[in-house]
């Protein structure tokens, strides 16, 4: 695992986005999508390298990392448009090449199954971006999900629906208590994975996740088993690692050839 620390939450995103553009640079890619607050910078700066430098994400296909059960795409807090609004409708990629898991589906187990069939046959994902919860889950698997799950309803957590109630007009009443996501099992068959954190309220999450042990109880902490996954993180969310000054001078020192 690299921790890469940045001073800010803007430079954390330049970071972020120096890595997608290298796959979207690729002959083709298959992007994996975060929701959220913490990856909008980094889809702004991709935003603005394809409308002021050229970036194509013509040769790209996404998934996204869950959805909603119950809220139509058309819905303005469905992951789907949430991803449409905010990023993939200012870029390139085809909205046909965009895709998410069946929220609306009669037999959401048969939905998750289906998920992880397209994402299998697309060739699997190539990087897959990742926000984390005050709680250290990833996705929506919660504390307490299975390190090898598959995409899956799962139920909410009472803090994950006060962490979201921002969203739906501070009304927890609103937020939708099930989710179809992808398993840890499945965000674990990508290729790289990357974590991004910001702001002092996920510092604990993001110490449990890179320096405590690996357990169920914080999902993230999975990300220690896989063999490429990159933790970015502000000053504030790093502020609870022990090592900080070992990875702040190891990415100083990193050999020029050697990519995020």
């Amino acid at each position: 695992m690299e921790v890469i620390i940045q001073p800010d939450a803007e430079s954390v995103a330049r970071v972020a986005a120096d890595v997608f553009t290298d796959y979207a640079r690729r002959e083709s890619a298959t992007l994996g999508l975060a929701t959220g607050s913490t990856p909008l910078a980094m889809y702004l700066e991709l935003i603005r390298r394809h409308r002021d430098e050229g970036l194509s994400f013509a040769r790209c296909r996404a998934f996204l990392l869950d959805e909603y059960v119950g809220l139509p795409r058309t819905h303005e807090q469905s992951y789907y448009r949430f991803i449409r609004d905010n990023f993939t409708s200012h870029i390139d990629i085809p909205d046909d090449d965009v895709h998410s898991p069946d929220g609306l589906a009669d037999d959401p187990t048969a939905a998750g199954l289906a998920y992880d069939r397209a994402i299998a046959e697309a060739g699997g994902v190539d990087v897959q971006l990742l926000g984390i919860g005050t709680d250290g889950h990833i996705g929506f698997n919660e504390p307490g999900s299975s390190l090898r799950s598959r995409t899956r309803l799962k139920t909410l957590h009472p803090q994950t629906i006060a962490d979201n109630a921002r969203f739906f007009g501070d009304d927890e009443s609103q937020v939708p208590h099930h989710v179809l996501t992808q398993g840890l099992g499945t965000i674990s068959d990508a290729g790289h994975l990357l974590l991004l954190a910001t702001g002092s309220g996920k510092a604990d999450a993001v110490a449990a996740t890179v320096e405590g042990p690996v357990s169920a109880l914080c999902p993230a902490s999975i990300l220690q088993f896989h063999q490429h996954a990159t933790v970015i993180v502000d000053e504030e969310a790093g502020s609870g690692l022990a090592n900080a000054d070992y990875y702040r001078y190891a990415f100083e020192n990193k050999p020029a050839w050697q990519h995020i």
